[in-house]
């Protein structure tokens, strides 16, 4: 047996191709013909960029072939791949070994759509998995060297796979997921705002008095998507050529007599604008392109014969771009939303068109600007191509429940761009609360999207629920709303970091890529990490009917001490616990040392313009650090390079500071900049000895007590300067959390006994906490009642 160094990261003979591609990523190829691919694929994008060769060692005698990294070490038997013959350990855990062809559960990954879903459905595989190894199979079109698609090469004993070997490293098996396949593009800024969107027949009119009707309310939105109604569909020109009506490129010009002026009208209003597009029957003579198209695929317009979708016909393709988008995008519309649901073939054997229309949308409009798409979800490497459309979902409480598990559990395989029709596209029945939670997720996942089915008796309009002293429906609804717009500072700095072309990471992450060990982080898949700072545990169950009316889930905190971001309470980590909220609140928590920063603005505008006046959350009890990253050219959408201005925000611990900037870059802004400084969960004894300098010269902040801790208000500042904040002592800790004072306003409102309540009071007055549950054991209530008095009792054992 001989042993050797690698030179290459490939290992191969006659008829098996092994490539270390990183020391915890392994291809594995077999080829009766002896050819093996090298182009690059729909998945493997960018597998041959060029990378350095890992670190490994072989083994090889005449029989028997063993390559051995860090991470893994396989052993092959030279022949035709099978179970017996082709294994891989994983070091570092014991017992862990995969076998070809032998099929293993997955953490999970996504699907193409939840189209008609009610509820909780099996997912395809991701490349994360408790037991230490993940396989994934490579059966994607390829990518030519002009830029086109191939199938690949016949033969169904081919085998084209990745081995996933990173143990318990979820973070990092995604992380080379992104390396082999390309990273996910950063998401233009206004993508991260709140989108408008509803499958109705609006006229130019209605829509843009509808917009003015969420200026009216103070809702912020970035995007108004415009659904199919805007084409031609129910015409006498449609029934004349036997169209279906869902497929249109021409504008009904009763609904939009003018949609240049139209979309200019919504520009105005700093929104960008999207079109629905099912491209499947084609184009028919009826649409205004229809000459130009024609003569692009050598039909002569007179014939009228109807040009058939075909995306695997370079010709139609082109044509398909321009002159048909194209000359909508001349009407002034920003992005597409393709809708394709008519299957995976086309006439290339064994290529689907959904992931080629995708790719396309990209690559063609790449030039112009940054790309985005809203698109049903392609396969292993679709996170290439955001936003993810999951789909017409059912409106129920099952189809709520499931979206955040789904929508977490597909960042095991890249996915961090879903899109989900917020509040449920069809059937089901109204259920404002429903409504409400469902939005509150939207508000906490990666592109808020309120959408609905076409019926006037369905709408999502928020002043069209009902108001309720400050916390109906209604107000809560907007309320998120803008906290949507408030996060996009936070949210950017997120989408620059998932963008990282090295160390990418999705948005939102599981509980287990944080704690694999735990037991309990595999327990709460609706529980997740919303970006580096913030933990999230959605309620997705009906609101109690008992009289407190409190929603509730379960969720695990993991070891740490934590801030409710909506009360300010603290909660001790490294326990499970029951979390009950009223509706205007839902379980969000930050740890001892995050740092969010939001747009400072109460009532965000249309818009994701850079905000004049930020406010920096900070829970002080551990040392923070976060860099805000912003665009020079403030979100322009240029294309290219991104100029970054990068802000650092610091929290020191021992000293009781937070600092923030000076702002680095080459084209930072020149103008002032508010700031004021959150903290979350922290009373001030002596407010006065609060004290602030900006470039060391001292400056008087304005320093106000909240429901949630202290807001200092510090002033204008220059870009470049430095700020600092010094909380008056060394080592501030949180505020020892008050349960009786978060239980009385839920209490007043509980529809119970009065001498109930007066016994509750008193409990709290025992000196124990072990004393004050056993009364509230003993007293005669209802469960969810007693549930949120017990939570509340033992969120912060120093009290």
């Amino acid at each position: 047996m001989t042993t050797a160094k690698p030179t290459s990261p490939i290992v191969s003979g006659k008829n098996y191709r092994f490539t270390v591609l990183t020391d915890g990523l392994l291809r594995y190829e077999w080829a009766p013909d002896g050819v093996f691919e090298d182009r690059p694929s729909f998945f493997a994008a960018a597998r041959n960029e060029a990378r350095p060769v890992p670190q490994f060692e072989t083994r090889e005698s005449d029989q028997q072939l063993e390559i051995i990294t860090e991470r893994f070490h396989l052993t092959y038997d030279k022949r035709e791949f099978t179970p017996y013959g082709l294994f891989v350990v994983i070091i570092g855990y014991t017992g862990t070994t995969w076998r070809y062809g032998e099929t293993h559960e997955t953490l999970g990954g996504t699907v193409k759509t939840l189209d008609n879903i009610n509820g909780r459905i099996a997912v395809e595989p991701g490349v994360t998995s408790k037991l230490g190894f993940a396989p994934l199979r490579d059966d994607s079109f390829l990518f030519t060297d002009d830029g086109f698609v191939a199938p690949r090469r016949p033969g169904k004993d081919r085998v084209d796979g990745y081995l996933f070997c990173y143990g318990h490293e979820y973070r990092k098996a995604v992380q080379a997921l992104y390396d082999i396949s390309g990273p996910p593009p950063l998401l233009p800024r206004y993508a991260l705002g709140n989108f408008w969107s509803r499958y109705y027949n609006y006229s130019a009119q209605s829509y843009l008095e509808l917009m003015d009707s969420f200026q009216k309310y103070h809702i912020p939105l970035s995007v108004a998507v415009i659904d199919m109604d805007w084409h031609l569909v129910d015409d006498e020109r449609v029934r004349k050529y036997r169209g279906t009506g869902w497929t249109g490129y021409t504008w009904n010009r009763k609904l939009f007599p003018d949609p240049p002026a139209f979309i200019e009208e919504l520009h105005k209003r700093k929104l960008k604008v999207t079109l629905n597009d099912h491209p499947a029957d084609g184009v028919q003579p009826y649409e205004d392109q229809y000459p130009a198209v024609a003569r692009k695929m050598g039909v002569d317009p007179a014939s009228e014969q109807g040009i058939p979708f075909d995306i695997s016909n370079r010709v139609f393709l082109d044509a398909y771009f321009d002159p048909l988008l194209q000359s909508l995008r001349h009407d002034g519309v920003d992005f597409w939303w393709v809708d394709w649901q008519q299957g995976t073939q086309s006439r290339l054997p064994g290529i689907d068109p959904l992931p080629m229309l995708n790719h396309f949308h990209y690559a063609k409009w790449r030039g112009s600007g940054r790309p985005v798409m809203l698109s049903r979800y392609a396969g292993p490497g679709a996170h290439r191509y955001p936003i993810g459309f999951s789909g017409d979902t059912i409106v129920s409480w099952d189809s709520l429940r499931f979206q955040p598990e789904f929508t977490a559990t597909a960042s095991n395989i890249g996915f961090g761009s879903w899109s989900h029709d917020i509040g449920g596209h069809m059937f089901g029945g109204r259920d404002d609360h429903l409504t409400t939670r469902w939005i509150q997720f939207g508000v906490f996942s990666p592109v808020f999207r309120l959408h609905s089915s076409k019926t006037r008796w369905v709408c999502k309009e928020p002043w069209k629920l009902p108001a309720g002293s400050g916390r109906g429906p209604r107000e809560v609804v907007i309320s998120f709303m803008q906290l949507r717009h408030r996060m996009i500072p936070y949210l950017h700095t997120m989408n620059a970091r998932a963008a990282n072309r090295r160390g990418g990471e999705p948005l939102i992450q599981p509980l287990y890529w944080n704690h694999p060990e735990r037991d309990e982080a595999y327990q709460f898949p609706n529980e997740y990490f919303f970006g580096s700072e913030m933990l999230v545990a959605p309620i997705t169950d009906p609101t109690s009917r008992e009289s407190t009316h409190l929603g509730s889930t379960r969720a695990w905190l993991p070891p740490g001490r934590y801030v409710d971001f909506f009360s300010g309470a603290v909660y001790d980590g490294d326990r499970t616990l029951w979390l009950s909220r009223t509706l205007d609140k839902m379980p969000v928590f930050l740890r001892e040392g995050a740092i969010v920063p939001l747009d400072g603005r109460a009532e965000p505008e249309n818009g994701v313009e850079r905000p004049s006046h930020m406010e920096v959350v900070v829970v002080v009890g551990a040392n923070g650090h976060f860099e805000l990253l912003e665009e020079a050219d403030d979100g322009k959408e240029k294309g290219g390079e991104v100029d970054w201005v990068k802000t650092p925000i610091v929290f020191d611990q021992e000293s009781g500071s937070v600092t923030i900037g000076p702002a680095e870059g080459d084209h930072a802004p020149k103008t002032d900049r508010k700031w004021s400084i959150r903290l979350l969960g922290f009373k001030a004894s002596d407010k006065d000895a609060i004290k602030a300098t900006i470039d060391d010269k001292s400056i008087t902040p304005k320093v106000e007590t909240s429901e949630t801790g202290l807001v200092i208000h510090v002033g204008d500042a220059p870009p470049r300067s430095r700020l600092s904040v010094h909380l008056g002592r060394s080592k501030p800790q949180l505020a020892v959390t008050e349960p009786m004072a978060l239980l009385e306003p839920v209490l007043y409102e509980a529809e119970v006994a009065y001498t109930l309540k007066e016994r509750i009071e008193a409990s709290f007055g025992l000196a124990s906490r072990a004393e004050r549950a056993s009364q509230i054991e003993a007293l005669d209530m209802e469960d969810g009642l007693r549930r949120f008095i017990l939570e509340l009792l033992f969120a912060d054992s120093r009290g």
